[in-house]
C-alpha cells in the first residue's frame, strides 16, 4: 500500500503541475459556455427574414395572414399580378410572390393545389413549411366554420389534454411535467459525466503507461515495485486528478449561479415602468426554486450514493482495461483496434440509456444497469426515476465482482506486456499472459 501510496501521490503532482492541466482546468468551462454561445450565434446569423408579397384572389386570407418576425406579407391588388410575375427576377426588398387562387364552390382541395410561391432567391424548407403552415391554419378555421362551429369551440377543439399522473408506489402527490424534466435532465447530465470521465481519463491512464513504456522508465520503476502496485497508483493518481478538475468546476459553476442569480434579482428590481409582466415570466429565480424543490424530494441520498460508487468503479474497471490496452502496445496506432473493447460497451449503455426515460423498470433498462460494462452509465441514468434496492445491489455486486476480476486479469496482461518491445501483441498472446 506504501508503495501504491507513493506512485499515485507521484501520478498526481506530475499531471496537477503541469500548466496544461491548470490553464485547461480554468478556462474549460469558459470555452465551453464560449463554445455554446458561438453555436447560438452562429444559428442567429443564418437566420434570414424574407417579404413576400401576396396576390389572393380568394379573400379568405387578407386580415388572417399575419407577419411574423421572420415573414412579412404584404397584400397587392390581383391586378397586378402579371407585372409582379415579369419583374420579380430584378426586384429588390420582395423576395418572393405568393399566389393565391379563387375559391369556387367552396372547393378547397382545388385553392390548395393552385396556390404557388415564385421566388428570386433561395428559400429554406423551414421558410416554406412556415408559409405553408400558415396558409394551412388559416383554411383549417374556414373549413371548420362551414360545419356551422364558432370560434370559441374551434379554440376549445384545439387544446391540449392535460393528464396529471400519480405513482401510488411511491409518492402521494402528482407528478408534473416539470418533476419529470428534472429526473431526466439529471439522470443525463450524470451519465453523461461519468461516461466523458471514463473515456477521456481512461484513455489519459493508457498514454501514461504508454509512454513511460517508450521511455523505458518503467524498467526502472519495475525494479522498485511490483507492476500491479505501478498500475493501481497511476489509476488511482489519475483518478485524483480528474476529482480535482471536476471540484474546480462545480466551485465555478456555483459561484457563476449564485452571481447570476444576484445580477438577476437586482435586475428585477429595478424594472422600468411597464416591463413587469415580461419580468415576471423571466422569473429564473421562481423557476430554480421549484427546480430544487424537486430535486429535494427526490431521495438524493441514495441518487449521490449510487452515483459516486458507480463513478469510481466504473472508472476502475474501464482503466484497468485501457492501463492493460497501453501495456500490451507500442504505440499509439495500435491502440484502436483494441480500445473498441472499452468504447462500444461504454456506447451501447450511453445509447440504450436514452430508451430509459420512456420505461425506466423495462428490460432493456434492467439488463444494462445489471451488466458491469453497461451499469455505470446505465444505473446513474435510472436512478433518478427510482429503481428497487435488490437491483441496485445486485448491480453493485456484479460491478465490485467484475472490477476485481478486470484489475486480475489487467495486472496479468500488465506484468508481462510493460517490458515487451517491438513485438505487436495479438489476442492469441494475450489470451497466453493471462492465463500464465
Amino acid at each position: 500500500m506504501k508503495n501504491i501510496y507513493l506512485i499515485t501521490k507521484r501520478e498526481f503532482l506530475t499531471q496537477v503541475k503541469k500548466k496544461s492541466f491548470i490553464i485547461l482546468t480554468i478556462l474549460a468551462p469558459i470555452l465551453m459556455v464560449g463554445f455554446g454561445v458561438l453555436i447560438g450565434f452562429m444559428f442567429k446569423a443564418n437566420e434570414a427574414e424574407y417579404h413576400f408579397e401576396v396576390v389572393d384572389k380568394s379573400g379568405l386570407f387578407a386580415g388572417q395572414l399575419k407577419s411574423t418576425k421572420e415573414i412579412t406579407y404584404t397584400f397587392v391588388p390581383p391586378n397586378t399580378e402579371n407585372a409582379l410575375i415579369q419583374n420579380l427576377k430584378n426586384m429588390e426588398g420582395t423576395d418572393g410572390l405568393l399566389i393565391i387562387p379563387e375559391l369556387k364552390d367552396r372547393n378547397f382541395d382545388a385553392l390548395e393545389n393552385g396556390t404557388k410561391l415564385l421566388t428570386n432567391k433561395k428559400i429554406g424548407m423551414d421558410t416554406k413549411n412556415a408559409v405553408a403552415a400558415d396558409l394551412s391554419n388559416i383554411l383549417k378555421k374556414e373549413k371548420i366554420k362551414q360545419l356551422g362551429i364558432t370560434e370559441d369551440k374551434i379554440i376549445n377543439l384545439d387544446k391540449n389534454f392535460q393528464l396529471i399522473s400519480q405513482n401510488v408506489a411511491e409518492s402521494d402527490r402528482p407528478e408534473t411535467d416539470l418533476a419529470f424534466g428534472v429526473k431526466t435532465a439529471l439522470g443525463m447530465g450524470l451519465m453523461y459525466v461519468v461516461f466523458m470521465f471514463i473515456i477521456i481519463y481512461g484513455v489519459r491512464v493508457m498514454r501514461s503507461v504508454l509512454e513511460e513504456k517508450n521511455n523505458r522508465v518503467v524498467e526502472i520503476i519495475i525494479s522498485s515495485v511490483k507492476p500491479f502496485e505501478l498500475m493501481m497508483g497511476k489509476i488511482l493518481g489519475v483518478t485524483l486528478v480528474a476529482l480535482t478538475q471536476f471540484t474546480v468546476w462545480i466551485a465555478m459553476s456555483v459561484a457563476a449561479a449564485i452571481f447570476l442569480n444576484a445580477g438577476f434579482s437586482a435586475m428585477q428590481k429595478n424594472v422600468p415602468a411597464g416591463q413587469e409582466e415580461m419580468m415576471k415570466n423571466l422569473d429564473i429565480q421562481q423557476f430554480a426554486t421549484e427546480v430544487s424543490h424537486l430535486l429535494l424530494d427526490m431521495n438524493y441520498a441514495t441518487v449521490i450514493g449510487v452515483f459516486v460508487f458507480f463513478f469510481l468503479f466504473g472508472y476502475i474497471f474501464y482503466s484497468s482495461m485501457y492501463a492493460a490496452i497501453g501495456s500490451a502496445v507500442d504505440n499509439e496506432t495500435e491502440t484502436q483496434q483494441f480500445t473498441l473493447f472499452a468504447i462500444i460497451p461504454l456506447t451501447l449503455g450511453l445509447y440504450g440509456s436514452f430508451t430509459i426515460m420512456n420505461n425506466p423498470d423495462g428490460p432493456l433498462a434492467f439488463w444494462l444497469s445489471i451488466i458491469p460494462f453497461t451499469s455505470p452509465v446505465a444505473m446513474i441514468a435510472r436512478i433518478p426515476f427510482g429503481v428497487p434496492l435488490w437491483e441496485i445491489l445486485l448491480s453493485i455486486f456484479l460491478l465490485i465482482a467484475s472490477t476485481l476480476l478486470m484489475v486480475f486479469i489487467a495486472s496479468k496482461i500488465y506484468r508481462v506486456g510493460i517490458l515487451m518491445y517491438g513485438n505487436k501483441a495479438t489476442l492469441k498472446e494475450i489470451w497466453k499472459w493471462i492465463r500464465s
